[in-house]
């Protein structure tokens, strides 16, 4: 009978820090994505607005991964002032070969999380400029601190600012992430302040409306937008990206329905089959990335299926190397 592992999202996190291992595998995903042998259907999203709740199914097959996860993912915006996780979840894991059940990784976000930060520090590494030393950073929440966390691994930040709506917040994360990383941190009032000569700007919250005015933005930054993944959301002005050089989407049939390309549609800006290179071109350099420094780069990053198949593989192959896990017959 088969044998199937779960773990638990203590042993994840042990066994898969945010890390380059982490980066890579994620890079690679996006490599495969530009091969057109991926097979990654549309997101299934399920909004429950009673409670500020949201429910995103992803999936995909990878060619050359033996492996393809199914990934459950509920946001539920109001939890932490019930003293709840904004984010939970889990990822299971099925053989590619034969579609039977390998691991339940019981991982309550946290995989997506360090997937979602993976691809923000390979948007970074293909677009930012090679000496990017400031970061900006529009949120304080968990997916902030491992933005930039990610970030220091791949462009050599020296300094960070930090903007909330919560001032508090904003303060926390920015005493806390200057031990983390051993770098001056500053909680800012604004974000135009906190973004104005950053070379990277990271922004990573929920927002429905705009925080990002395409009139802050100077040549040479680059930023990537993570928040928007749903068709509610909005976190940059739509004219940044007609502002931009470069915009760069993680699945262009995404973002036109979930991300800032959606917003930049909807408001007249750009024409709804506008066509860009997706980062898994630039990747795989079948498209170029960054040609000068003083270009603007924009990277909208939706979240895609593929890299749940390859953070959860990757987490399995790290778990049977260290015997780690509870394995049981079917």
């Amino acid at each position: 009978m088969p044998v199937i592992t779960i773990l638990t999202e203590t042993e994840l996190r042990q066994l898969v820090p945010l890390d380059i291992a982490a980066v890579d595998c994620v890079e690679a995903a996006f490599r495969a994505l530009d091969t057109g042998n991926v097979v990654m259907p549309p997101v299934l999203s399920m909004a429950i607005p009673e409670f500020n709740g949201e429910v995103d199914v992803k999936t995909a097959y990878v060619p050359g991964i033996d492996s393809f996860a199914l990934k459950v993912s509920p946001g539920f915006f109001d939890n932490p002032a019930i003293g709840l996780p904004s984010t939970s979840g889990l990822m299971i894991l099925f053989s590619a070969r034969t579609g039977m059940l390998q691991s339940m990784l019981l991982d309550n976000g946290y995989l997506t999380d360090i997937r979602t930060a993976a691809a923000g520090a390979v948007a970074a590494r293909h677009l930012a400029r090679e000496d990017a030393h400031t970061a900006a950073i529009l949120g304080a929440g968990t997916q902030a601190r491992f933005q930039l966390q990610a970030l220091c691994l791949v462009r050599p930040i020296t300094q960070a600012r930090v903007w909330a709506r919560n001032p508090a917040a904003a303060h926390s994360f920015a005493a806390e992430q200057s031990q983390v990383l051993g770098i001056p941190v500053a909680a800012h009032d604004t974000a135009q302040t906190a973004v104005s000569g950053a070379d990277v700007i990271i922004t990573t919250t929920p927002a429905t409306k705009p925080l990002l005015t395409a009139g802050w933005l100077a040549p040479g930054q680059h930023i990537t937008a993570m928040g928007s993944d749903q068709h509610t959301k909005a976190e940059l002005d739509p004219a940044c990206l007609t502002r931009a050089d470069l915009y760069v989407p993680d699945r262009l049939s995404q973002t036109r329905t979930m991300g800032e390309l959606r917003t930049a549609i909807a408001a007249g800006l750009l024409a709804n089959d506008t066509t860009f290179p997706e980062l898994g071109a630039i990747v795989a350099g079948s498209a170029p990335g960054r040609t000068h420094p003083d270009q603007i780069t924009i990277a909208d990053l939706t979240g895609t299926g593929i890299q749940d198949t390859a953070i959860a593989t990757h987490a399995r192959s790290r778990a049977k190397a260290a015997g780690i896990g509870t394995e049981f017959e079917s």
